[in-house]
This record gives structure tokens, C-alpha cells and sequence, in this order.
């Protein structure tokens, strides 16, 4: 595994939080909205953040927003994201974490280049995946 990250997810109000985190923390503050992306989503959505990222040292701090009317309940908004190393570990801790808990994402190819998938484990807990796949050139 090369990280464990902490993400974070709002309802609306991802920039205005991770601005905030910001100033507080300091760092580098990169977001994404969902209107500069090549996928359709609902219109009401694009001014929303579809990825987050601050960074300073070591230390990364992930976020976005949910899509409007997706059900969201402030205090169950983190999630812990493994930054795994290959696609095997990726499958082997996705089986491992999602025994007798409930799989909200499947692994899945996704538009970022990489194999992600989202469990809530059988304590509550919620963990995303993310393998970055080796770009060809």
C-alpha cells in the first residue's frame, strides 16, 4: 500500500470547506468541478466539486461533492482511501474489507485512469480503493 487518505464528502459546500482547510492548514488546494468534466451529469451539479485535493508535506486531504439529491448525512461523510500499490492488493483488500460488510461501489475502470471501488465495512466504517493504472505511452 503507498498511502491511506483520509476524503471527505459535503453536500454543496466542498469548496467552501476545503478553502477553509486551506487557510487553516495551509498547503496546495487543487479542485475539480464537475462542469469541467467529459461525462454527463445533472446540471444543477456543475458548480459542484467532483475531486479535491490538499496537500502539504506528506500529508493529502481529499474531497468532493455528492451529486444533488444523493442521500448525505453530516458525521458519515469520511471515508479512508487506500492508495494500493497493484491490482492484486486492490482485489485483495476490497474482498477482505467487504466480507460481511456492504459493497456501495464495485470495482470498477474509471475515467481518472485507475481501479476503484467503495465498501462500507461490517463496523460502519467506509473505504475507498484507488489503484492508478500505468499510463502507456
Amino acid at each position: 500500500m503507498k498511502e491511506m487518505i483520509t476524503y471527505l464528502n459535503f453536500d454543496g459546500n466542498c469548496r467552501q470547506a476545503m478553502q477553509f482547510y486551506e487557510r487553516c492548514l495551509g498547503g496546495e488546494l487543487a479542485m475539480m468541478p464537475f462542469s469541467e468534466m467529459q461525462f454527463d451529469y445533472p446540471s444543477e451539479a456543475k458548480d459542484r466539486i467532483v475531486h479535491a485535493k490538499l496537500t502539504k508535506g506528506s500529508a493529502t486531504l481529499m474531497a468532493s461533492d455528492t451529486m444533488p439529491g444523493m442521500p448525505f448525512q453530516q458525521g458519515n461523510s469520511a471515508h479512508i482511501c487506500l492508495i494500493c500499490d497493484s491490482l492484486e492488493e486492490t482485489e485483495r483488500f476490497f474482498a477482505a474489507l467487504s466480507d460481511k460488510g456492504k459493497v456501495t461501489m464495485p470495482l470498477q475502470d474509471t475515467f481518472w485512469g485507475a481501479r476503484f471501488g467503495m465498501i462500507a465495512d461490517q463496523f460502519g466504517v467506509n473505504w475507498m480503493l484507488n489503484f492508478d493504472k500505468p499510463h502507456h505511452q
